[in-house]
């Protein structure tokens, strides 16, 4: 990882600028914020397709007879429940519950395991890794991020555009269900082609060498264009991703926020014998969490964003606005955030601190939107 103050770039740099992306600093990397724009974006995700550069996010790699037992020690769901071949969301957490970062992990083989962590937890989350493999040296572990390239492709048009592409695919992609994943080949390129994604739509993440990212964008970006293919940036991935009820780490998830908290409870299997965090997880479901993270709609004019107080009716501060803002499919804003439990049952009114003026809300059901 670069110590250089200057923002890194991605191996699709180059294709961003010449589409006119909006580029801005995140994670430490440039990265394309929007091209023609948020909603539009988030609106061709919703009814075509939409291609994203995520070759910011972290790739590691674990390898050895012990890899699986050292990965299901670290993280809150249960790698053992799943074949080689299928992926895993999870959380890694500190012993004291807390969440170190959020996760899918891919079975590549019971000795070799891929970890795709967050691209600002990316150097943390080596750290926690190193510090926990020390009982485990005869495990390689790789950050092997530099040279993987990744690239989502997402919406209900998504799976045409790549049989459009490569016809053989059809058989592949018939068999390849949510959180699976396959290598095969992509115009010549060696490829890990996974049914993953962050945008609440159906669609695929695809691995490849650095060095192959560029020609795969932009056999995508000509197979879709006929489908209504737009290359999405990170304002319509976080339009996207809320109105799903993905959580975002730096917002919904940190160090001061557990999963059972932040509504990740699934992600937590106390069936397990042993994994970090497990005991104190355990004490506070016992125990009764202090805050519990909702979805609400405002029903006045304005919107919430995050950092946002959250106040109860008579105005007193019981919470915080995590994420926030106009929803595009919804026509309507929505938010997520944390309350105290007691204010957390669905139809449950309170106030939001929007710069001084209190603005009217409702705890609703989530996600706020599932595609058809």
């Amino acid at each position: 990882m670069s110590s250089s103050e200057e923002a890194l770039q991605t191996p699709l740099h180059q294709r961003h600028v010449a589409l006119h992306g909006k580029m801005v600093p995140f994670a430490g990397y440039s990265m394309p914020i929007q091209y023609s724009g948020i909603v539009a974006e988030h609106k061709a995700v919703r009814e075509a397709a939409g291609i994203f550069d995520v070759c910011h996010m972290g790739e590691i790699r674990i390898v050895g007879a012990k890899a699986s037992t050292f990965v299901n020690l670290l993280v809150t769901n249960d790698l053992e429940r799943i074949a080689v071949g299928q992926a895993m969301y999870t959380c890694a957490c500190r012993e004291s519950g807390a969440i170190v970062d959020d996760l899918i992990v891919y079975k590549q083989a019971d000795d070799d395991i891929l970890i795709v962590c967050n691209a600002s937890n990316r150097e943390k989350f080596w750290a926690h890794l190193h510090e926990q493999g020390q009982k485990f040296p005869d495990l390689s572990i790789a950050d092997e991020s530099e040279a993987t390239g990744l690239i989502a492709l997402q919406g209900p048009r998504s799976l045409d555009i790549l049989r459009d592409l490569e016809p053989s695919f059809e058989k592949v992609l018939m068999q390849l269900r949510p959180f699976r994943f396959t290598s095969t080949t992509l115009k010549g390129c060696t490829i890990v082609l996974a049914r993953t994604g962050y945008t609440g739509e159906d669609g695929v993440e695809i691995f490849c060498k650095t060095e192959d990212a560029g020609a795969i964008w932009d056999a995508l970006m000509s197979a879709g264009a006929s489908r209504g293919l737009k290359p999405a940036g990170l304002g319509a991935r976080d339009t996207l991703r809320l109105e799903a009820r993905l959580s975002l780490y730096g917002n919904e998830l940190d160090e001061e926020t557990t999963p059972l908290e932040a509504g990740l409870a699934w992600t937590v299997k106390f069936e397990k014998r042993r994994f970090l965090g497990r005991e104190a997880l355990l004490a506070q479901k016992e125990q009764g969490l202090a805050k519990k993270l909702v979805g609400f709609e405002v029903l006045a004019r304005g919107s919430a964003r995050a950092g946002y107080r959250l106040l109860n009716l008579e105005g007193l501060q019981v919470g915080k606005c995590t994420s926030g803002g106009p929803s595009p499919t919804l026509k309507r804003p929505i938010g997520l955030g944390y309350l105290p439990p007691e204010m957390t049952e669905v139809g449950t009114d309170f106030l939001i601190d929007c710069r001084g003026k209190h603005l009217a809300a409702r705890v609703v059901k989530t996600p706020f939107y599932r595609r058809p």
